[in-house]
């Protein structure tokens, strides 16, 4: 039988594997590009889709994040090859950490505060369903919309997309 963290790594590496393929045709010169006025700008998109493996490891390492405290890692990359190599790091620091866990350390509670109130309490395994698989699958579907409306060529993600026909 496989361990909580074998599964969530065969979960996460072709998720992550995809999300890579988007940072490989970001249109950097396109950052400042807003598809609606709620929007956020595109490279303030794509900064913060490098945030999951790093809240991964967050989340394997810590028990608790205050929200309202100073943000950790954050970044600002030059370039997309910088994009690229803050992503690939941050996804083997994160894959590294994810191995060493057991079922016991991922089903201890993690929690995330505000203001000294507790707003997120949850298994360890559990934020890593939701506030990284399943926040990075969110932003990286915002992201194709943008692509396509640039006219950027959209990576097949789960198999070939209408760009790659």
């Amino acid at each position: 039988m496989s361990t909580m963290a074998e599964l969530a790594l065969m979960d996460l590496a072709p998720e992550f594997a995809s999300t890579r393929r988007m940072f490989e045709r970001l249109p950097f010169d396109q950052r400042d590009f807003t598809p609606h006025a709620k929007s956020w700008p595109l490279g303030k998109l794509a900064i913060h889709l490098l945030d999951p493996p790093l809240w991964g490891t967050v989340t394997c390492t810590t028990t608790e994040l205050a929200f309202d405290a100073p943000a950790p890692g954050k970044v600002d990359p030059q370039s997309a090859a910088e994009f690229l190599e803050i992503w690939d790091a941050r996804v083997a620091a994160f894959s590294d950490v994810l191995a060493t866990m057991t079922d016991e350390t991922l089903q201890q509670t993690w929690q995330a505060t505000a203001g000294g109130h507790v707003v997120m309490s949850m298994p360890r395994i559990a934020v890593l369903r939701s506030m990284v698989l399943n926040h990075m699958i969110h932003h990286r579907a915002q992201l194709t919309m943008y692509y396509r409306l640039l006219d950027v060529p959209v990576p097949g993600l789960y198999g070939p997309s209408a760009d790659e026909h």
